[in-house]
């Protein structure tokens, strides 16, 4: 078992690397495997047949719910593709859905024959919905009422509220018409200019958005888990938040 091996990074088949944890020893979970779809990686092939796919999916999401803590937390980032059937595999294997977030961003493919994709979908997933990790309080994840910013009205919460499930960092790029505090989240995409930009990953996650998933699921010195790594994103968050990490 892997007791020992935080704040590290570990090689390996994810399922197999998950099989060596200890049952309930992780406090976070955030996974962005990859969606099915066809994208070039080094060595995956992305572009199973759907059984096989599912299948493949239901063996990780299982072994994240084996390694979760009892009030631990899980949150899946997806594409449209397989959002649903990944969902009811997540229920199906016990987990309960809080929210279905919407992460919704500019710089997308351009499509030829369809409407370009602009969003990802994030569950919030817990193993109990009466125990579990949500930082409602943390000013850094609310945002201010109408009544705040616009009103100035005395009897809003000085606190601000929660974001609803559409998230906008960048209001400026999004139209008139968002709150920065829906259900859908706007982060802008990782474009090869910015500074946070690791090598050449085409599916970087924004610190952004990880820094608002990880304050809300989590509390200092938590453990939180990454099975894919990618460019390293969450774990890089989780460390200049104060967190543990591992992937």
């Amino acid at each position: 078992m892997l007791t020992a091996a935080r704040n590290q990074l570990h090689q390996g088949d994810c399922i197999e690397q998950l099989g060596a944890l200890e049952a309930g020893s992780v406090d976070l979970v955030f996974a962005d495997p990859p969606f099915n779809i066809g994208y070039k990686y080094d060595v995956y092939d992305d572009k199973q047949q759907e059984e096989d796919y599912l299948r493949w999916s239901s063996e990780w999401i299982g072994q994240v719910h084996r390694v979760l803590k009892p009030d631990g937390t899980f949150w899946l980032a997806i594409g449209d593709e397989y959002a649903a059937e990944l969902k009811i595999e997540a229920k199906r294997i016990g987990f309960h859905c809080r929210s279905w977030v919407i992460w919704y961003y500019t710089f997308g493919v351009n499509c030829v024959n369809g409407f370009s994709r602009s969003h990802t979908h994030l569950f919030h997933f817990v193993k109990n919905p009466n125990r579990f990790t949500f930082n409602r309080l943390n000013p850094q994840i609310r945002v201010q009422s109408a009544r705040q910013l616009v009103y100035a009205d005395a009897r809003a919460n000085p606190n601000g509220r929660l974001p609803d499930n559409t998230w906008i960092t960048r209001p400026q790029d999004a139209p008139q018409s968002f709150s920065p505090s829906h259900d859908t989240w706007y982060f802008g995409r990782v474009a090869g200019t910015f500074k946070e930009r690791e090598g050449f990953h085409g599916c970087q996650m924004p610190e952004q958005l990880l820094a608002r998933i990880i304050r809300a699921s989590s509390h200092p010195q938590d453990l939180v888990l990454d099975p894919f790594g990618g460019s390293g994103t969450t774990l890089c968050v989780a460390k200049k938040l104060g967190r543990q990490w591992m992937g």
